[in-house]
């Protein structure tokens, strides 16, 4: 249980690299005509993100609820990525792939850190 902290963060930056995999490869014209649907649904291109962003989380509650047998966990795993994916985006505006993975990794494993980890 001491290390539960430590999985949760790598399966939740597989299910990232699993996320991105899978829409922009696999399903790369239905993301398209998808988000063309959301754009023309909502008010501002803000909202629209936000929708992408909700969506995102929603994948990763699925894949850790799957993997950990537990809603809690998928549920805090999806909202943390959805508040880092939120506050990176607005503060700062270029990195990397690996500087975006080694961010989320960081705030994912000491927000989990502080809840499974004692």
């Amino acid at each position: 249980m001491e290390l539960l902290w430590f999985y949760i963060a790598i399966v939740l930056a597989i299910s990232d690299e699993l996320h991105s995999i899978v829409m922009w490869n696999f399903l790369h014209d239905f993301y398209i005509i998808f988000g063309g649907l959301v754009q023309e649904m909502v008010y501002s291109n803000f909202q629209a993100w936000l929708v992408h962003e909700g969506l995102e989380a929603v994948f990763h509650f699925f894949v850790l609820s799957i993997v950990f047998f537990s809603l809690e966990i998928g549920f805090l795993g999806g909202l943390i990525h959805f508040v880092i994916d939120v506050i990176h985006s607005l503060t700062i505006k270029h990195m990397t792939h690996l500087e975006h993975r080694s961010l989320h990794f960081v705030f994912e494993s000491l927000f989990f850190m502080c809840i499974f980890g004692f």
